[in-house]
């Protein structure tokens, strides 16, 4: 226990209770179809899985999948990824790589996001996963961030993967 930062200690026990009330099968990791997702809905594999993630520009084509998924758990309390799932404490994150920072309709972000003036891409996210604080000071999130650069890679990776990303022609 020595080794973990005070910090990260610290959002892991004020994020916990929340963690429990948001886990969902239709949060995105479970690999399930969300429960309103219509019955059309084409089932993605593990084989689709692992073509988006090749698809990806480097270093997110070698990111680990399932640390990405681990590592969602930090974020899970507070959104969600699925298309069309619910905004929580955060917003919903699906088909946020090329979405303006503070854009997303009936979300009340803080001021300091609806104003940072960029895009959300993978640079952009790493810097924010992070250190949100530091990276955008007036941010209402409280995470403390990833320290690790590779366990950030397999979560953009991850996201990518599972929120709608689909790679320029």
């Amino acid at each position: 226990m020595r080794t973990v930062k005070l910090g990260v200690l610290a959002a892991l026990c004020l994020t916990a209770p929340l963690a429990i009330g948001a886990c969902s099968k239709d949060d995105g990791g479970s690999g399930e179809a969300p429960a309103d997702a219509p019955a059309s809905a084409p089932k993605v594999t593990d084989a689709d899985k692992a073509a988006a993630l090749a698809a990806l520009p480097a270093p997110y084509n070698t990111g680990d999948l399932s640390n990405g998924q681990s590592k969602f758990a930090f974020c899970r309390s507070c959104h969600t990824i699925t298309e069309g799932g619910p905004d929580m404490t955060g917003p919903n994150l699906y088909g946020v790589f090329g979405r303006k920072a503070g854009s997303k309709a009936d979300y009340k972000y803080s001021e300091a996001v609806k104003n940072a003036g960029f895009t959300w891409d993978a640079e952009h996210l790493d810097k924010w996963l992070s250190s949100p604080r530091e990276f955008l000071p007036g941010t209402k999130m409280t995470f403390a961030g990833i320290h690790d650069a590779k366990d950030r890679i397999d979560l953009i990776a991850y996201l990518k993967v599972e929120t709608g990303y689909k790679p320029a022609p």
